[in-house]
């Protein structure tokens, strides 16, 4: 079991790396950016994306070299290590490449594909979104909750939208299906800032079908540590190599599942 001083020591240093990578993405953004595709013309990657992780990477490396390291713009490291840190050193890159400033900075540390800590900072509005295992989740070292909304039609929800398709055209109709039942839907464009925003209770439900590892290990714990609930669509638990993920204030949960049960027999 990992000892109390150790992970304080390691969600201080996820702290740290985090709002210094931050402060790197907003003097970029006041400068303007330029973008690359990658996977598709709804893919981007940003020249900063590549900084703010190299900022990341170097700190942490100094830090535990012995750690594993699974980042979005590189290679995996050390996959025999049973500590690995996951890190998305820019989430909402779309948002980011025109200039919205909803976009944030995701940094998790597992222990044996569990999560330990996990960060998530909004650095224009300086959010600093912090949960470790056992120890409940925080913004600004408040404790924060999720939400008490107890039924769909009093929930706001969110989701994604897949790059690939045909999940793109799945996603639509899932839409379709939640929107009148929903008090309200959003698409925000960044996968860690809305499970962030479930654990504070800002949200009550969010889904997505296409997620990497680096962009939901941190909120994964947030909400959890909340007081919340994250499974798969069928109601599951989430496996380290998952890629569609159901999070809620776990009142909700069971009938957001029922919508998708019901939008799978449908397909």
């Amino acid at each position: 079991m990992i000892e109390m001083q150790q992970k304080s020591g390691f969600l201080k240093l996820a702290i740290e790396v985090a709002q210094e990578a931050g402060k790197l993405l907003c003097q970029h953004l006041k400068q303007g950016i330029s973008y690359e595709l990658k996977s598709s013309h709804h893919d981007l990657v940003t020249e900063v994306d590549r900084l703010a992780e190299q900022a990341i990477l170097s700190k942490i490396r100094q830090a535990h070299p012995e750690h594993g390291i699974l980042s979005e713009e590189s290679p995996p490291l050390g996959a025999d290590s049973p500590y690995r840190w996951v890190i998305d050193p820019l989430d909402g890159t779309t948002n980011y490449a025109h200039g919205i400033p909803f976009f944030g900075v995701s940094i998790a540390l597992e222990g044996n594909d569990q999560p330990l800590v996990g960060v998530i900072y909004d650095p224009w509005h300086e959010e600093l979104f912090t949960a470790a295992v056992g120890e409940g989740a925080h913004l600004n070292g408040r404790s924060i909750r999720v939400s008490s909304a107890r039924t769909l039609r009093e929930s706001l929800l969110a989701t994604g939208a897949a790059y690939r398709s045909p999940l793109r055209e799945r996603n639509l109709d899932y839409y379709r299906r939640f929107f009148p039942k929903a008090q309200g839907l959003r698409r925000l464009g960044s996968a860690a800032l809305c499970l962030a925003y479930v654990a504070a209770g800002r949200l009550d439900g969010y889904w997505d079908l296409y997620l990497h590892r680096w962009d939901m290990a941190a909120g994964y714990l947030l909400v959890k540590e909340a007081g919340g609930r994250v499974s798969d669509p069928f109601g599951q638990e989430i496996r380290p190599e998952g890629r569609a993920l159901v999070a809620s204030n776990g009142l909700i949960h069971e009938e957001m599942l029922e919508v998708f049960l019901d939008g799978a027999d449908a397909h």
